[in-house]
């Protein structure tokens, strides 16, 4: 689900999860041990890219369907267990974004220290009020950190996705690069990050940064209860299904 390939004291991990890097119960476990890893990992630094045509396409909807009730309950926490390994690992984190990241890859993009996408037709946004979810509180406050409230407000009410252009407007990407030129661009910001400041300046400057953010995870961890509530009525009242049939134009059987 994650392929590991280091360029000297930058780990390179590449989501590679089906066609689109949708986010299950199984890929985001694997993030989030991937990340924890890291901690303790002579890595100093990490880029984190997708296979295909995607950096990822978030959330499979299709296995959210099927599971229901019974998979939003596992399925949530391993969520927003994923975006907190990555937004809360000290080191320098580089996302690589090569193609669409939607939804909950857009929050896993822009987990990341800096930001870089290709210049291809990749979309990248948060469309989850359209497709009948709320935001777990993790994803709202990576966004915040991320891009501020205003550009958050936008985005989350926005409900749309952006061409890697407008996405440097909002601050959800920091430069936008060639193609073939976006693997070698994020192992080199990755690399610069950790040699060009002393990692333990790095990591406190980091935390700094994101603490309140953090803070505001675990204060409002009591929300976790509705959101649960709001997922699993979506995956049965027909709204996400509908949604998901007019997007990929297949009604489901």
């Amino acid at each position: 689900m994650i392929e590991r390939e280091d360029d000297g004291e930058v780990a390179v991990l590449r989501l590679a999860h089906g066609p689109v890097n949708a986010m299950d119960l199984q890929l985001c476990r694997a993030v989030a041990e991937h990340f924890r890893a890291l901690v303790t990992d002579a890595a100093q630094a990490v880029v984190l890219t997708g296979s295909g045509r995607c950096f990822s396409a978030g959330v499979d909807l299709h296995r959210y369907l099927d599971g229901g009730a019974a998979y939003v309950e596992r399925f949530l926490p391993a969520l927003s267990d994923a975006f907190r390994s990555v937004f809360e690992l000290t080191k320098p984190v580089v996302s690589a974004v090569n193609g669409h990241a939607i939804a909950g890859g857009c929050v896993l993009a822009a987990a990341a220290d800096r930001t870089l996408m290709s210049d291809g037709g990749g979309r990248i946004g948060v469309p989850e009020l359209v497709v009948g979810v709320p935001f777990p509180r993790t994803a709202t406050e990576v966004l915040r950190h991320a891009v501020g409230d205003v550009a958050t407000r936008r985005l989350v009410m926005g409900a749309r996705t952006h061409t890697a252009a407008d996405a440097v407007g909002f601050g959800l990407v920091d430069e936008v690069v060639p193609a073939g030129e976006l693997h070698g661009r994020a192992v080199a910001a990755a690399r610069a990050l950790a040699t060009d400041i002393p990692p333990d300046t790095f990591a406190a400057t980091k935390t700094q940064l994101r603490r309140e953010h953090v803070e505001r995870m675990d204060r409002y961890a009591d929300e976790a209860d509705g959101v649960a509530t709001l997922w699993a009525r979506r995956a049965t009242d027909g709204w996400t299904a509908d949604y998901l049939a007019k997007a990929t134009g297949k009604a489901r059987s």
